[in-house]
């Protein structure tokens, strides 16, 4: 089952097609609308017209989180805040990041998170409790995405008092949360003599903010004996919906006609070419209209698997080492 059948099984030719048209605009929407791009590319002796194919691209300079944190989001905004749908403030244990989004960046995260929840199973018969802070603007994409796709929503919010009213109220299937807020669920049940897997939960789709895989997420395996499903969440991309698992767990499907991936050594620029060789995801977002980021170092750990997924999709998937491991 898929969201958007004609974007996920797209021909690998017209998505390079489609990802060089892509690139070429998202650098120039950067280089004029950008105070940021425009000066980094400049150092570089950098424009537009350098870019004649995806090769090219690695010759725009390299974003690390480091620089991002030095950098003004306004710097990096290409748009007056006339133009803004959105202004979200995250503080993770990495900083604080500053995201603002324009009202095509909000439907474009919709519709990416939509490809993710159906490829999971939810569809419009599932039962969604949603366990976290509605300020932040990847959960408010999760909740739209979910009630597109007609699911019925429980917004659990962050207070565990909320959280065991709730499992009792409605027979959820599904849960979306964090590994960390999950734990905290199941120790909270236990704290009134209750078992998390006593409850219908076939799902929990875990939004990982620092890394692709959690490694609670084996111990929420065995607690609750659903299937996990991974989101990777950094709040730098401001997005859940890049990098997802379809139900053949098999790598982690990256939204290619969105985003552009690139493997490099981690103590250099130089690229890693070669499928099943790791190397560090760096990440271009070709759709992103209010903050572009272009050539952004994930410190990712990942190798491209080779071979199409049984599930048909045909976006490129990334294997981190713990799946090389599990899958060996």
């Amino acid at each position: 089952m898929y969201a958007n059948a004609q974007a996920e099984t797209i021909g690998r030719d017209d998505l390079e097609s489609l990802q060089f048209e892509r690139l070429k605009k998202i650098v120039e929407w950067a280089y004029e609308k950008s105070a940021y791009y425009n000066r980094a590319f400049r150092r570089r002796n950098i424009k537009p017209d350098s870019i004649q194919s995806l090769a090219d691209i690695n010759r725009l300079p390299l974003l690390n989180l480091s620089t991002l944190h030095r950098t003004d989001a306004f710097d990096i905004l290409t748009l007056p805040l006339s133009s803004v749908l959105r202004f979200n403030h995250i503080i993770e244990s990495t900083g604080e990041i500053t995201k603002l989004y324009t009202k095509g960046d909000v439907l474009r995260n919709v519709e990416l998170m939509s490809r993710c929840l159906v490829a999971a199973g939810i569809n419009n018969a599932s039962v969604v409790g949603v366990q976290g802070e509605m300020s932040d603007s990847r959960m408010l994409d999760v909740l739209y995405a979910l009630e597109m796709l007609g699911a019925t929503v429980v917004p659990f919010g962050t207070d565990y008092r909320q959280w065991l009213r709730l499992m009792d109220l409605a027979t959820v299937d599904t849960l979306i949360s964090t590994p960390q807020l999950v734990m905290q669920l199941i120790i909270q049940l236990q704290t009134i003599g209750k078992n998390i897997a006593d409850y219908p939960i076939g799902k929990i789709v875990c939004l990982n903010a620092n890394t692709i895989q959690n490694p609670l997420q084996q111990h929420i395996r065995e607690r609750t004996t659903s299937k996990v499903y991974n989101l990777f969440a950094p709040p730098e991309l401001g997005c859940a919906g890049m990098l997802y698992q379809c139900a053949e767990h098999s790598g982690h499907h990256l939204q290619e006609d969105c985003y552009l991936a690139e493997l490099v050594h981690f103590d250099s620029e130089e690229p890693v070419t070669e499928d099943e060789r790791m190397g560090e995801l760096v990440i271009t977002t070709l759709t992103a209209q209010a903050m572009p980021l272009i050539r952004y170092r994930t410190g990712q750990a990942v190798r491209r698997m080779s071979g199409q997924c049984s599930c048909g999709r045909s976006f490129v998937r990334l294997a981190t080492p713990y799946t090389a491991i599990r899958n060996a």
